[in-house]
């Protein structure tokens, strides 16, 4: 067969391809209902492995890597998970004959957020002076209308929304309020004082961007600042998704986000300035990369990606972020003070320290 010939069967193959994804969609939808109906879980671990144990052995017979059929299928069970989430939030949600605010949702997160209320019944506006790209209504400013909705969610960046949470403090809003805050503490002030005007506040923190399809194995970190009626209103959002409800204080929140935010950050904004240093070196590397920095590569232009005034304020606004920092700059000087002095010793230390450490902590996901 010529090279023409060939390719319109690959090309043939490829539409198979694509029509059996489809196929499988339509298949985990049913699978999706029936669960629903039967009150099960949406997610089975066992029938995962078996569906991944079966994908190696039948690529093995067919000749084929067996990790490039498991990468296949995983991808596949995701979209299937997406796919179940996505249904279950919409038959299960709540907010059928109730409004909501999204304060700031024209930015990424508030749209992600107005998108997800708006899937369970919520009529939803949104309220932000830059304009949105999404279709709900929107008012200009936080007072160019009633604020008499079900539920406020203030998704501002910080300083707007500190700001944001001490107005509705004097507004007294009869319904549910939260912000989605990356950081509490330059929110503590405007939360206590909802609190102690009778508001119904609480606070929240979606530990995934605003990229998320689905949210299988995702934290959301819930803050009760003393009222649990809305606390458990904000975790009833959630109640048909699979994310995983984490139930922190306000000043352990920070504390622990210094160094599952603040850290990983950090390192990564010191990876790709590095790399940014060194330009000249830049077609050499991608010629020569391994697949450690692959990986690494990859993570660091996620973060580069991000919006760095976001990541600014995770990284100046938190009181308790400095303990991270130091624990960055001792690492880091351990490791090249061995180096320096040619101590091979101490270098295998740290590494033996890293090892006994990570033993036991699977990956997430």
């Amino acid at each position: 067969m010529d090279l023409k010939t060939l390719r319109d069967r690959l090309d043939e193959t490829d539409r198979r391809l694509i029509e059996l994804a489809a196929e499988r969609q339509r298949l985990v939808a049913q699978i999706g209902e029936i669960k629903r109906a039967a009150g099960r879980e949406l997610r089975d671990f066992a029938r995962e492995r078996e569906v991944l144990d079966r994908a190696a052995r039948n690529a093995e017979a067919a000749g084929i890597d067996p990790d490039l059929a498991r990468g296949l299928l995983r991808q596949l069970i995701e979209a299937s998970l997406a796919r179940q989430e996505q249904d279950r939030v919409r038959a299960t949600g709540g907010g059928s004959g109730r409004r909501a605010l999204v304060v700031g949702g024209a930015g990424r997160m508030g749209r992600w957020f107005a998108r997800f209320l708006d899937a369970q019944g919520f009529a939803v506006e949104i309220a932000d002076p830059a304009p949105s790209l999404d279709e709900f209504p929107q008012r200009a400013a936080l007072e160019a209308g009633a604020l008499d909705h079900d539920l406020i969610v203030v998704a501002a960046p910080l300083r707007i929304a500190a700001q944001v949470l001490e107005r509705l403090a004097e507004l007294k809003p009869p319904g549910i309020v939260f912000d989605l805050g990356s950081l509490k503490s330059p929110l503590a002030a405007g939360l206590v004082a909802m609190r102690e005007a009778g508001v119904r506040v609480t606070s929240v923190h979606p530990m995934f961007g605003p990229s998320a399809n689905v949210l299988a194995g995702r934290h959301v970190i819930f803050v009760d600042v003393g009222v649990p009626e809305a606390t458990a209103a904000a975790r009833a959002l959630f109640a048909g998704t699979l994310a995983v409800p984490v139930d922190l204080t306000l000043e352990e929140h920070d504390r622990l986000i210094g160094y599952v935010l603040g850290l990983s950050h950090l390192v990564n904004i010191a990876f790709f300035s590095a790399l940014a240093g060194s330009e000249a070196m830049a077609e050499t590397l991608a010629r020569a990369s391994s697949t450690t920095f692959d990986r690494q590569l990859a993570i660091a232009r996620d973060v580069a990606s991000e919006n760095p005034h976001l990541y600014f304020e995770i990284q100046h606004l938190n009181p308790h972020a400095a303990a991270a920092h130091r624990a960055l700059e001792e690492g880091l000087a351990r490791v090249l003070d061995a180096v320096r002095r040619g101590d091979e010793g101490s270098f295998v230390a740290v590494m033996e320290a890293g090892r006994r450490y990570l033993e036991g902590r699977a990956p997430a996901g």
